[in-house]
């Protein structure tokens, strides 16, 4: 069984990780390609530290994953030059199929906190989750 050690470099990855999506959304919700901007630096910064620049540039890298890399970083330009609406949706899809493979692995883990356990329990969310039971993404 393999442990999880949690040193500096990966916590710092995480809070990174997790002002990225913060400012992200704030990007979103107010339109602001400055918060855009920065949401998907520290998002990628973060995503870097956490699981190495290897491993990160081995994932964007993949032949499977070259469709959301390149609708991300697109997005990210867009963002940047100042169309911030065709930034975001590019982002989104991007976003969206570079990560869809991870869903599975989520939905186990959603099914494991308490008060997500309980709603996740409800006849029609339940049947949707059984879809992916014991289908897990090696992370």
């Amino acid at each position: 069984m393999m442990s999880f050690e949690m040193n500096d470099r990966k916590k710092i990855g995480l809070g990174l990780t997790g002002f990225g999506v913060f400012f992200s959304f704030l990007g979103v919700f107010t339109f602001d390609k400055g918060l855009l901007a920065m949401g998907n630096i520290l998002f990628i910064s973060g995503v870097s530290l956490t699981i190495g620049l290897k491993s990160t540039m081995q994932f964007f890298m993949k032949r499977q994953n070259y469709k959301g890399t390149i609708s991300f970083g697109a997005g990210f330009f867009f963002v940047v030059i100042g169309w911030p609406v065709l930034g975001m949706m590019l982002e989104s899809y991007g976003s969206f199929v570079l990560f869809s493979g991870f869903w599975p692995t989520l939905a186990v883990f959603a099914q494991k906190i308490p008060v997500l356990s309980w709603i996740i329990q409800q006849p029609y969310i339940r049947s949707f989750f059984d879809k992916y039971r014991g289908k897990r993404v090696p992370v």
